[in-house]
């Protein structure tokens, strides 16, 4: 699969077609097949890309067509036919990972990153399972990683789920324009909170992600870092409590204030 990739690119065509072809190889190979399908399509080249992996579609098509069985289910504009299709699925999601922390890596000149540390806190108490109170408890979910130095400091992302496997949130370094710092030997850390976790009652699971710079290339991931258990005061239904304010004829009678997440580099 690595040689075809490497003739078909080498040929310069106006057309490239891939199939799965970016699920094999080591990280640095990965890593330099996307830069290679990134230059094709800044050039204005046609890119036919099929693939399962939702987010790479996402990021990198600028037209999805969800197909069934030979049949257009869905044409359109990639966020949402992904979104369709993965309600599609029942939020079955991309697989299942591991809780397990990654052992740190030695990865200074491989071309790749690892992610070295995650750890969530809700209120200052560490743990894989948290009680989290809905508005009230302080969620925070520090991560460290080494990368290779020579590279462009990575992103990190991160995505919460619920019991049934869909994505409730997400959040990453590149999509809110944080450029990570990192240490000479390319390793560094990061930091995300969310002040007064909005999500109301139910379980959900947090997931970190470490990805290339441009939040395309998935260089390391934790799925189920932790579970969260949220309970709430009152009967609000629904998954998240949104800010918002009343008015009683006319005049201001209550309100709520936003939570807004921050980031967080050191």
């Amino acid at each position: 699969m690595r040689l075809a990739f490497a003739v078909a690119t080498a040929a310069d065509p106006d057309v490239l077609i891939l199939d799965e072809a970016l699920s094999v190889g080591d990280g640095a190979f990965a890593r330099k097949s996307f830069e290679r399908i990134i230059g094709y399509k800044d050039a204005g080249k046609t890119i036919l890309f099929c693939s399962h992996s939702l987010y790479q579609v996402e990021a990198i098509c600028s037209r999805v067509l969800w197909l069934d069985h030979g049949r257009l289910v869905m044409d359109g504009e990639p966020a949402r036919v992904v979104s369709a299709y993965a309600e599609f699925l029942g939020g079955g999601g991309e697989g299942c990972g591991t809780p397990d922390q990654p052992a740190p890596a030695a990865v200074a000149g491989s071309g790749v990153g690892r992610l070295t540390k995650v750890e969530v806190e809700a209120d200052g108490v560490e743990g894989r399972k948290l009680t989290v109170r809905s508005g009230q408890t302080d969620l925070t979910v520090a991560v460290g990683f080494a990368s290779d130095p020579a590279l462009p400091p990575p992103s990190v992302g991160l995505t919460i789920t619920g019991s049934n496997g869909w994505a409730v949130t997400s959040a990453s370094t590149s999509n809110d324009g944080l450029t990570i710092s990192r240490r000479p030997d390319g390793s560094g850390e990061v930091e995300l909170s969310f002040p007064r976790f909005p999500l109301l009652k139910g379980a959900y699971w947090v997931n970190v992600f470490l990805l290339c710079e441009q939040g395309i290339h998935l260089y390391d991931r934790i799925e189920h870092a932790a579970e969260l258990e949220v309970v709430q005061d009152g009967l609000e239904q629904g998954v998240v409590s949104l800010p918002r304010r009343w008015s009683v004829n006319g005049a201001p009678a209550s309100a709520v204030s936003p939570t807004v997440p921050t980031v967080a580099a050191r």
